[in-house]
This record gives structure tokens, C-alpha cells and sequence, in this order.
């Protein structure tokens, strides 16, 4: 895998999230032509991407289209049970540190749990309602 996109409004707001969450900026751009349009099915478009890297080079693609605008299916606060691409997961080392972290730049936490003995998992969301999930494994 590449990368996941992420269509979002506030680019900035979800940006400062992924990097507070330990992703790095790769790089930032604007794209925009008939070119780009024919490639993603939309007509005239123009977007500005960030595409931003996990430690172990995993990417995440944030989109802010400028044109045309981007639709939203359903409420923002979806629940993890809706249809569709809901949360991205990601190993950490803290669980603790890292939902504290998350909570001070105002994610939500949706809920946690331990799996057995091998796992502590949280859920949290995060701006414009993106759901992450975070796996601390143990021993």
C-alpha cells in the first residue's frame, strides 16, 4: 500500500492532527486541470494535497478540494458501524500518552479496551469526525 486518502475541508486543522499523532509532512501541493479531473472521474479540479508518512513509511493523502467542492455523505460523527472506510489504526507504544496527547489537541475518545493479553486498543476522534484507532501491544 501507498497511501489512504482523506477528503477533508479543513486541511490545516486534520494536518496538525497526523503530525501530532507522530505522522511527518512529506510534502504539500496544489493540482489542479482536465488532466487531474479525467484521472479521479470529476470535472475541472483543483486540490491541495498534503501527503504526510508513519514512521515505518506508511502514507496517509489529505485533500482539501477547492474545486469542485467536496460532498458530504452523512452525519460527521458517523458511527464505526457505518458503511464505508471508517478508521485508520496505528501501533504506538503509550496507549495512555498517546489519548492524552490526543484529548489536549481535542480529540474525542470514543472508547478503549484490552484484548486479552496481547493488546489495549482506544478509539478516537478526531477533527471533521475521523475515527483512529490505536493498538498498544503488550509483553
Amino acid at each position: 500500500m501507498d497511501n489512504v486518502l482523506i477528503v477533508v475541508d479543513d486541511l490545516e486543522a486534520v494536518k496538525a492532527f497526523f503530525i501530532e499523532l507522530g505522522l511527518e509532512v512529506e510534502g504539500q501541493n496544489t493540482v489542479e486541470g482536465t488532466a487531474v479531473g479525467s484521472l479521479i472521474g470529476l470535472g475541472d479540479v483543483r486540490a491541495t494535497l498534503a501527503m504526510l508518512r508513519t514512521p515505518d513509511g506508511q502514507g496517509i493523502e489529505l485533500d482539501k478540494f477547492h474545486t469542485p467542492s467536496a460532498v458530504r455523505f452523512g452525519p460527521m460523527d458517523a458511527p464505526v458501524n457505518a458503511l464505508g472506510l471508517r478508521r485508520i489504526m496505528f501501533a504506538v507504544d503509550d496507549i495512555d500518552a498517546v489519548i492524552a496527547r490526543m484529548q489536549a489537541h481535542g480529540a474525542e475518545l470514543i472508547g478503549r479496551m484490552q484484548y486479552e493479553k496481547s493488546y489495549r486498543l482506544a478509539y478516537i476522534r478526531g477533527p471533521e469526525g475521523i475515527i483512529v484507532g490505536l493498538a498498544e501491544q503488550l509483553g
